[in-house]
Formats: structure tokens, C-alpha cells, sequence
């Protein structure tokens, strides 16, 4: 018998040697040991301050130490064990919800939102949503009523939201399900006249749910008055019965954020008292006479706090998803240039990571920055809102434009904001290699989960279109005089009776130059301005055409999109400008570098827009292009300490892949192998058995025949 033998490479050439190995905690150590900025100190003014770092900490804590928080082992629950264990919570948190002070329940909620977002939806469902719309629409006696219900404490009463229609979401003036006055009896009448009409997506309707606060068409005596608020109980508070003429489903299984029931709702002439319409705005009298407010607008300043917070929920649930790419690519070593004892290279190392994921970095921090000031405007404006009364006059003028702005502004922010984190949590993902596609990496199921941010409290691109309608009627108001806007500024000196813009032309030529964040604001201002004066142009070419206004502003739709994406980059870049300005002084060098790299990189990215209004030429895009690569570079430097100043424990992480030490591999490996115990096969017998068992029907085939030549 012949033997054909084979030599392995080693007996007939050299081949390299593997890379020395390397610990992954000494790889992560090395990345702290020369940060450029005290680390600390920079976690502080993320925050707010020490007050606010030192109470994180300690809920983290808490929650870490508290059994019923335990979330390692959430990518292996069911649907059923996912819904339970989040309901396991709710008691505990509503107790500490009314006890605590109200900054430590808001600090909590926002840690919580990116520990377990699904849950922070279950319960913010009942404390945003449903106790939210009693707080901004109904009266002082109504809001002290449902109080002593038990609303605040969900003790008696657990509330939903029931704005969304099967055939209606973002279009709330054209929902279809009615609140019919019946004068004789002095109630309403709730019902869903069509399939379309049924309540849809609504969380906590499916099994928790005991009262609705549903938007329905007002009709009193045969005419309309648009949607209104209305309380409807949907479940018998000691039995859990529906309620006559209620029908409640399951909506199952979804994308993310299994933790909330989501269910539909029909109603059939569902009969509820009057005095369960909200009549903080529009009231309802004994006798059917319809009391509209003088100024319906004011009631919408209660609905632009959802798009509010899902800024700041952006900012944080990026700045975990860049601790996990970011600490991993600190201790991931890949590939090596064949050197004999040479390491294999971090992948932090490598510049088309950097490239991959530092930008990222710089879009997080304009985005922590601007939560912070959209949030604090907000507060001030519902401040104003609330004590204006009866006033009249030019308090209440100004107190509608500021509403105006601001509900502008937030629909603005929270899409692109909603847009970039998810963006950020896929490139993170992406940047784990196939580790990413591990449901215990932590950033699968975070995609999941965020995606709905982009749709929900308003469909991104119909929410970018309210942004572009606002910035398209400012600047007509501005063209006749009126005063801008502070957000707007930058388009008093670009704005003429005649609708030309007013050129402006960087004239630098050195990266220092080109790359300032003085000249960048002015680069951004310039190309939003452009843009705005474009739709503007649209919209005039439509109503010239013989367009309703209306139609006009939808000839103009792909031109305004354009305009609120220009602008929103211009307001992200201009509020981060302001915090490096305020900031300390040993954090200065670090935030304008980011700042700058904000700038620079999303001009780069856009960068047609500069070379078309004028603003940059090729060559200096180019120079533009050249920072980028040098801000990178630099910012590697800090990439680690920056993820350390978000401050968030393994335990907010939740995922071994970003752990504090490094520790990656041995925790990933626990991780997997604690969670997927090895035992039998359960189908073995069923199927794998019969498989390899089972014989042919026929012993014997058809020769192979082969062609010979």
C-alpha cells in the first residue's frame, strides 16, 4: 500500500511566529495612563455638577444590588417571562416615585431607560403618558379627582395612552374615534365607528390597564370640534372585567421592547360622565354649549416634553453603545506587519476605526450638550405656560412664539438626534465584528429597542417637515421685518427683501483657519441659511403656480426636509460651542477638539452644501478633510478616558465586551456558557435520529455512468 505523506510547513520553510499574546487588562490600562483632561472633572459637567454624578451613582448602585433588577440574562426570556419580570418592578418604583424628590425619580427614570428600556416605556406609559395628560389638560378639580383615584400612586387606577389609531398616527386631527354629548344624560359617548378607528399600539392596554386617557373627535349637537382628551375606564378595578362595550387584544410579539403590553382597543358606544372630558382648554357645559379657548395653541406645550426627553435619551443611550465599540477596540488586537515578536495592532490603532467611530464621539457629546439646553427651555416655557391665566397682551404674543420655537425646534432635534443614536448604536455594533451579532454583546438588542424612537411622539420625517414649515415661515416673517429668533440668527445677515442670499466666503487657507470653531458656525450658518432660502423659493414657486398654501408647503416638502436637516446640524454644533465656552478651563482643549471635529466632519460629510453656497472651495474642503484625519488622531488619544467620563458602571454597560478592566474574553466566555448550560438534545430522538437513521427506499440505483474521452 502506497502512502502519499505531506510535510507541514514548518518542516519546509519558516513561517512567522504568532504575536505575542497579550492581556487585555494591560491593553486597557495602557489606554488611561496619560488622559489629556481630569477625568472627573469632565464627568461632572456632563452631569450638571457633583450632586447629580454622586445620586447616579448611588441609584446605579442600588439597582445593581436589587435582584429584581438583574438584566444579564434578558436575551433568553420569553415574551410571557420578559412581561412578568417588568411588571415585577412596577410596584416598587411607583412607591419610590411618589416618595423620593422629583430629581431623584428623574435621574433614576433616565438610568433606567438605558438599563431596560422597555421598562422605563411600561412604567413611563402610566407616569409620562397617562398621569402627564391629566397634569396638562385637566382642570385643578379634575387633577386633584383622578389624584385621589389613586392615579399619581397607581394605587386603584393604571393608565395608558390612546392616541394612535390603526388607520391614524401622526395625522391626530384626523382621528376617527368620536366622544358624542349626549345632553339628555349628560355624558359622552366613546366609540370606534370603523375598523380603521380601533385604538392601536397602545402600551399597557394589553394586560394592565385599568383607565385610558383617549383622544377622540368632540362632536356635540352634530358638529365637530376636533380631538379632545377624554377619561375612559377600560377594566373593572377588583375584577379586571372589561367594561361594557370595551374590546381589548394582544398586539404580541415586536421588534423591541417587549416589556410593554401593547394591545388595541375598540369601543362600542362606551358611555362615560361628562366631566371625564379634560377641561383645562376646551370645556363642555351641562347644556352642550362648546367653550373653546382663546388660544388652543397653549395646549399643546404639555406634548412637546416626549420629544424633549427622547434628546437627552439619545445622548445616553449612545454614550453606552460608544463605551462598549470604543473600550473593545481598546483591547482587540488585529493583524500585525510580520515582525517576530511584534504585537498584533488594536483596532483603536488602526485610522479607518478612528474614522468609523471617534465622529461618533463628537455627535454624542452635541448631543448631551443640547439635551441639556432644549431641556432647560422647555422647563422655562412650561413655567411661563403655566402662570400666564388670563393674560392678554404682549406677555401671551411673546409666550406663543417662544411656544412656536420650541415646538419647532424639538421636532427638529428629536428626529435627527433619534436618527444619529440609532446610527451610532448600528456602527458600534458593526465595529464588535461578529461578536455584535451575539445577543449578549448588549448592542443587537439596543437597536432593537431604540428603533421606535424614530416613530414614535411623531414619525421622524413628518416631524422634520413641521421643523422645515416653521423655518420656511420664519424667514418670510423675517423678509417683512420681524424679529428672529435667537436659534436664527444666523439668517438676519443672509436674508433680503428680494429673497437673494447674502454670500459668504470663508478666507483662510490653514487647517487652523479653516477648521475654527468660530469659522465652522459661520460655515454651517451659512449653508443652513442657503437652505432655508431654497424651500422658501419652493414654496413661493408653488403658491405662484396656483397652489393652495398648503399644497405649496408640500410642493416645497423635499426642500424643507433638507432645510431642518441643515439647520438642526447648525444648532447641535452652535449649543455645543456655547458649553465649550462655559466650560473649565482644563476641559476647554478636549471639548473644542471634539466640537471642532463635530463641525469639520459633518461638513466634510455634506460638503456639496458648502461648496454650493460658497462658503468653502474645493481646496479648502480638502484642508477641512485633512483636520478630520488629525482630530482623530488626537482624540484617539483620550478615546477610552472619554467613555470613563460617561461614567456608567459594567452593570449599565451589560456587556462584557465594555468592561471597566478589559476583562473581555473571560467575561464573554462565562457570560455564554452560564446562560447556555450544555445538555441533551431535546428533538434528538424526534428529528436528529430519524434523520441519520432512515434508509433509502431503494437498495439499489441507476450506474454512474462517466464520459470517457
Amino acid at each position: 500500500m502506497n502512502f502519499i505523506t505531506t510535510s507541514l510547513p514548518s518542516e519546509t520553510h519558516s513561517a512567522p511566529a504568532p504575536a505575542p499574546a497579550v492581556s487585555p487588562k494591560a491593553s486597557i490600562a495602557e489606554e488611561r495612563k496619560n488622559p489629556s483632561f481630569p477625568i472627573r472633572e469632565l464627568t461632572y459637567w456632563i452631569d450638571g455638577g457633583k450632586r447629580i454624578t454622586e445620586l447616579k451613582e448611588r441609584i446605579m448602585l442600588e439597582l445593581e444590588r436589587d435582584p429584581l433588577w438583574r438584566v444579564s440574562d434578558h436575551p433568553n426570556l420569553t415574551l410571557a417571562q420578559t412581561r412578568e419580570r417588568a411588571m415585577s418592578k412596577i410596584r416598587h418604583l411607583a412607591d419610590l416615585a411618589t416618595s423620593r424628590p422629583l430629581e431623584e425619580s428623574m435621574v433614576r427614570l433616565s438610568i433606567i431607560s438605558v438599563i431596560d428600556p422597555g421598562f422605563w416605556t411600561r412604567f413611563g406609559v402610566h407616569f409620562g403618558l397617562f398621569f402627564g395628560a391629566l397634569q396638562g389638560q385637566a382642570t385643578p378639580s379634575q387633577l386633584a379627582y383622578w389624584m385621589d383615584k389613586g392615579a399619581l400612586s397607581m394605587q386603584g387606577i393604571t393608565g395608558c395612552f390612546g392616541m394612535t389609531e390603526l388607520g391614524h398616527g401622526s395625522n391626530v386631527a384626523g382621528l376617527e374615534t368620536t366622544a358624542t354629548f349626549d345632553e339628555n344624560t349628560d355624558e359622552f359617548i366613546i366609540h370606534s365607528p370603523t375598523l380603521t378607528a380601533t385604538k392601536w399600539w397602545i402600551g399597557g392596554a394589553a394586560h394592565t390597564a385599568t383607565h385610558c386617557a383617549v383622544y377622540a373627535q368632540l362632536v356635540v349637537k352634530g358638529k365637530r370640534y376636533g380631538t379632545k382628551t377624554f377619561i375612559v375606564q377600560l377594566r373593572d378595578t377588583k375584577t379586571f372585567e372589561l367594561m361594557p362595550g370595551v374590546n381589548i387584544g394582544d398586539l404580541g410579539k415586536k421588534m423591541g421592547r417587549d416589556q410593554i403590553d401593547n394591545g388595541w382597543i375598540r369601543f362600542t358606544f362606551v358611555r362615560i360622565p361628562r366631566s371625564h372630558m379634560l377641561m383645562k382648554h376646551t370645556k363642555v357645559t351641562r347644556s352642550g354649549e362648546v367653550v373653546a379657548p382663546p388660544l388652543a395653541q397653549l395646549a399643546y406645550g404639555a406634548l412637546i416634553q416626549g420629544r424633549v426627553s427622547m434628546v437627552s435619551d439619545s445622548a445616553n443611550v449612545s454614550k453606552r453603545a460608544l463605551a462598549i465599540a470604543i473600550r473593545y477596540a481598546g483591547v482587540r488586537r488585529q493583524f500585525s506587519d510580520g515582525t517576530p515578536g511584534k504585537l498584533e495592532t488594536k483596532l483603536l490603532d488602526y485610522p479607518i476605526h478612528q474614522h468609523r467611530l471617534l465622529p461618533l464621539m463628537a455627535q454624542t457629546f452635541a448631543m448631551i450638550f443640547t439635551a441639556r439646553e432644549v431641556t432647560a427651555n422647555y422647563e422655562a416655557l412650561m413655567r411661563v405656560l403655566n402662570d400666564l391665566g388670563d393674560a392678554k397682551g404682549a406677555a401671551v404674543d411673546d409666550a406663543i412664539k417662544n411656544l412656536k420655537e420650541t415646538h419647532a425646534t424639538s421636532a427638529g432635534l428629536k428626529a435627527f438626534c433619534t436618527w444619529m443614536c440609532l446610527n451610532i448604536i448600528d456602527q458600534s455594533r458593526q465595529s464588535l465584528g461578529g461578536h455584535g451579532y451575539s445577543a449578549y454583546t448588549g448592542l443587537s438588542q439596543a437597536y432593537s429597542d431604540f428603533t421606535v424612537h424614530c416613530t414614535w411622539e411623531g414619525d421622524n420625517t413628518i416631524l422634520t417637515l413641521q421643523c422645515g414649515r416653521y423655518l420656511v415661515a420664519t424667514a418670510l416673517e423675517a423678509r417683512s421685518g420681524q424679529p428672529l429668533p435667537a436659534n436664527l440668527a444666523y439668517l438676519k445677515d443672509a436674508i433680503s427683501s428680494s429673497g437673494a442670499v447674502a454670500k459668504k466666503a470663508s478666507k483662510g487657507s490653514s487647517i487652523d483657519e479653516v477648521s475654527s470653531l468660530d469659522t465652522l458656525k459661520e460655515a454651517w450658518g451659512s449653508v443652513a441659511a442657503n437652505a432655508i432660502l431654497n424651500a422658501v423659493r419652493d414654496f413661493e414657486d408653488g403658491l405662484k403656480k396656483g397652489l393652495s398654501k398648503d399644497n405649496a408647503y408640500e410642493h416645497s416638502s423635499a426642500s424643507r426636509l433638507h432645510a431642518a436637516r441643515m439647520h438642526t446640524y447648525t444648532y447641535l454644533l452652535h449649543r455645543f460651542a456655547a458649553q465649550v465656552e462655559q466650560s473649565p478651563e482644563s476641559l476647554r482643549p478636549v471639548l473644542s477638539l471634539l466640537a471642532r471635529l463635530f463641525g469639520a466632519h459633518s461638513a466634510v460629510q455634506h460638503s456639496g452644501e458648502f461648496l454650493q453656497s460658497g462658503y468653502y472651495s474645493g481646496s479648502q474642503v480638502e484642508t477641512l478633510k485633512a483636520f478630520v484625519n488629525h482630530a482623530c488622531a488626537e482624540v484617539r488619544k483620550d478615546a477610552v478616558p472619554l467613555t470613563d467620563a460617561f461614567n456608567y458602571t459594567d452593570y449599565v454597560v451589560n456587556s462584557p465586551l465594555g468592561r471597566y478592566d478589559g476583562d473581555v474574553y473571560e467575561k464573554y466566555f462565562e457570560l455564554v456558557t452560564s446562560l447556555n448550560p450544555t445538555k441533551p438534545v431535546p428533538y434528538f430522538d424526534s428529528l436528529i435520529k430519524p434523520l441519520l437513521e432512515r434508509t433509502q427506499e431503494s437498495e439499489s440505483g441507476p450506474e454512474l455512468e462517466i464520459d470517457q474521452e
